[in-house]
């Protein structure tokens, strides 16, 4: 129940920066709510990859670099949802950035709720 209002969040995240960025949009509810899936999913299967990865020059960056790998999964995200698109990787950048604040801010009102 808590990863379903978790992806219920996300994608309310996602429709609220879709109508805030112009370089983003998103073509309804359901479309934000497959993009919430996706996200989690690639969060959870190619995000551990590319850190592994790309270990070397997140380290000589001082993790700055995690803020790139989160705009090409963002920008993946893109590529495999037809109704979600980000014009480049600097509206996928400042997406990545806003959404995990605004997540951040829904999850703590779903923590402060118990």
């Amino acid at each position: 129940m808590k990863t379903i209002l978790r992806i219920l969040l996300t994608a309310v995240a996602v429709v609220i920066l879709a109508y805030v960025l112009p370089g983003v949009a998103v073509d309804g509810y359901l479309s934000a709510v497959i993009v919430a899936v996706v996200l989690a999913l690639l969060r959870l299967l190619v995000k551990p990859i590319l850190v592994v990865l790309t270990l070397p020059i997140t380290i000589v960056t001082l993790g700055l670099f995690l803020l790139i790998i989160n705009a090409v999964i963002i920008l993946m995200a893109d590529y495999f949802i037809d109704g979600f698109a980000v014009k480049n990787i600097w509206w996928a950048l400042i997406f990545s950035l806003l959404l995990s604040f605004l997540q951040s801010i829904l999850f703590s009102l779903l923590k402060k709720e118990k």
